[in-house]
């Protein structure tokens, strides 16, 4: 083997073998395990987009509900981007998302935003599943979609979601004071809504709070978003707390003392309920048929045969 070879046999010297000096392996690198959890790389991302304040752990989806035309596609966009869309365009389904800090916790904050058309009647039920919290919306400058909130909203919300808790919010606040919105309503013989009948509104449907907001000024507008969050979390808790004693409840049911204790009674209310007789027709004579009825628990007392003729049991025997 060549010297210059890293790994040599021991030579002989001092009536001893001595290994040779071996030079040091190259350090390996150390070896990239990707983690399969996908939790674990959404936590990630969503630590990388809050400025490294943590994993988000917490995670509350809010679904914006209302007519068409109410501005609830600009509330997402002027919270999310403090932008303004300039257009209208009829959203279908469309997602946001934000980390918002909660007393110095960082939250997902999922929102979906749905289409208030008819057509999308059936489609729109799908965004209702795991939602935490709604955004009831309407425009205080459009009675019809008031009206609607109390006869088509509410119940809709209610069969898909009956215990995410609801916010009600009034968008466009903005133009409640606009002249040529006034002019507007004035034609068909309408004003804008009154907030004193909002508040009723929000207090008859069971909402959590009313909100007039607006988001071309974007007045209000942080306040209706970490109202939302906030009543998510205390639902959240507050049905995590019920859940708790739930899981105790049955916990104490299902100890094997209790089953056992169970098991007997059971048993014991059946055979009380439930005696099995036994009916037996014997023939005497040729003539007539005879039912005895005996229970189960009483067979001892009668004898298989009868003691004075060593026969088949005789009825005059017995009685």
């Amino acid at each position: 083997m060549s010297p210059s070879s890293p790994c040599q046999m021991p030579q002989r010297g001092d009536g001893c073998y001595k290994p040779a000096p071996v030079s040091p392996a190259p350090p390996v690198p150390p070896r990239r395990v990707r983690s399969r959890d996908r939790g674990s790389g959404r936590t990630r991302r969503s630590a990388a987009g809050s400025t490294g304040a943590g994993a988000a752990e917490k995670r509350v989806k809010c679904v914006l509900v209302g007519d068409g035309a109410v501005g609830k596609t600009s509330l997402v966009v002027s919270y999310t981007t403090n932008g303004y869309p300039t257009e209208y365009v009829p959203t279908a389904f469309d997602n946001f998302s934000a980390v918002v800090s909660v007393d110095g916790q960082p939250v997902k904050l999922q929102l979906c935003d749905t289409a208030g058309q008819d057509e999308f009647d059936k489609l729109r039920p799908l965004c209702y599943t795991s939602a935490d919290v709604f955004l009831l919306c309407f425009s205080v400058v459009s009675p019809a979609s008031f009206q609607n909130v109390p006869e088509k909203w509410v119940p809709e919300i209610r069969k898909h979601a009956p215990f995410a808790p609801l916010v009600l919010v009034g968008t466009q606040c903005d133009l409640r004071e606009d002249v040529k919105v006034l002019i507007d309503l004035a034609k068909y013989r309408e004003r804008p809504v009154d907030p004193v009948d909002a508040q009723d509104c929000a207090m008859e449907i069971g909402a959590v709070a009313y909100l007039e907001c607006s988001s071309l000024t974007q007045k209000n507008l942080k306040e209706v978003f970490d109202t939302a969050i906030l009543a998510s979390l205390q639902n959240y808790s507050s049905h995590k707390h019920q859940r708790g004693k739930k899981k105790r409840r049955k916990k104490q049911r299902q100890t094997p003392d209790k089953m056992k204790s169970l098991s007997k009674s059971w048993w014991r209310r059946f055979a009380k309920k439930k005696k099995m007789k036994m009916t037996s027709s014997f023939l005497f004579n040729a003539i007539r048929t005879v039912k005895f009825e005996f229970c189960t628990s009483n067979v001892n007392h009668y004898p298989l045969f009868c003691p004075h003729c060593y026969s088949q049991p005789c009825v005059y025997c017995f009685l």
